[in-house]
């Protein structure tokens, strides 16, 4: 069971670790050598004296702005392990500096899916035969080992609040050279989010949610990222008040807490994995006296959409509202 629910949540559960800052740019001063003049005093034409001052002219301009050579050391070859980070990579412009990504990295559809690459028992020998200059990784456990071959590594650790989200799209596009592209996503994002948060109309009395993640009955409380979207659409979480909901942000609820807290709406999360749908979660025993089965106000979520803190968590919440409108009879 740990290692199902592993699979189901490694994108969210993993600890930040800090990165090694990848510098802007390298400037290498270009050194003048004088040329060797002759001994021999010459006649130097109007013309010729002329072309000298202007030379001259133009060489103590150098002494006061010498040239420079901007190095660009951005990295251009790129390995990401994290599905979130390559969703945000591929947003900010930085596509073409990723040449893998691992199995679960399968969006954008672009993007460089290698199936034996794996996020979550990575290894080192295999990510380092593609002579990677920057490596996003999700699980930190083997970013000694890669700092110790000379490669760069960023740690895209799970974002509880928006405002962590667009830290670490600013993070991404400052160590690849993108920091344009990230900035204007993360203006999208926060104007698309306005938005959708303001056509939300909430009731006097706030309606209550269940959010399935498995058919073990596994959910999560508002304080993970998940719960943090359902919080902004202003819906109340039935497992922010289950036994062990204060140690866990994915407590386990019983059929009985679940029957007993009659929740509005119910969000499921495992029909990709787990094959559930409206059906199978309605005939489950004494389901259909729930007010969200009798009323017909359960929703599918997009697993991937819904645990990812990417660019498409725009479309995380707007699911959850266009589900609110449709619960409000608009």
């Amino acid at each position: 069971m740990k290692k199902f629910l592993f699979l189901v949540f490694g994108l969210l559960i993993f600890v930040s670790c800090g990165s090694d800052d990848v510098a802007d740019s390298a400037n290498e001063q270009i050194t003048y050598e004088p040329t060797a003049t002759s001994s021999l005093a010459t006649e130097i034409p109007e013309e010729a004296e002329e072309s000298a001052e202007a030379e001259e002219s133009a060489a103590s301009d150098a002494d006061a702005q010498p040239d420079v050579t901007v190095v660009d050391n951005y990295p251009k070859a790129i390995v990401s392990l994290s599905p979130t980070a390559t969703e945000m990579l591929f947003a900010i412009g930085a596509g073409d500096q990723v040449i893998a990504v691992d199995n679960y990295s399968y969006y954008p559809p672009e993007a460089p899916v290698v199936g034996d690459l794996s996020g979550f028992s990575p290894n080192v020998e295999a990510i380092a035969a593609f002579q990677p200059d920057l490596v996003l990784l999700s699980n930190p456990t083997i970013q000694e080992e890669l700092e110790l071959l000379g490669i760069n590594v960023f740690v895209a650790s799970s974002a509880v609040d928006l405002d962590e989200v667009y830290s670490q799209i600013a993070e991404i596009g400052d160590i690849t050279g993108n920091s344009d592209g990230a900035s204007v996503l993360v203006a999208q994002m926060k104007e698309q989010i306005e938005a959708i948060v303001a056509s939300i109309d909430v009731p006097a009395e706030p309606l209550t949610y269940f959010h399935e993640l498995d058919p073990m009955l596994y959910s999560v409380t508002s304080s993970t990222f998940i719960g943090q979207i359902y919080s902004m659409a202003g819906v109340e979480n039935i497992a922010d008040a289950a036994d062990g909901a204060g140690t866990s942000q994915y407590p386990q609820l019983t059929q009985e807490f679940i029957l007993e807290s009659d929740p509005d709406i119910i969000f499921f999360a495992d029909a990709q994995c787990c094959s559930q749908t409206v059906a199978t979660i309605s005939e489950r025993p004494g389901w259909s006296e729930l007010t969200a089965v009798r009323n017909q106000h359960v929703f599918e979520m997009n697993a991937d959409i819904a645990s990812r803190w990417g660019p498409r968590l725009v479309q995380f919440l707007d699911t959850v509202s266009s589900a609110l409108k449709t619960v409000a009879g608009r």
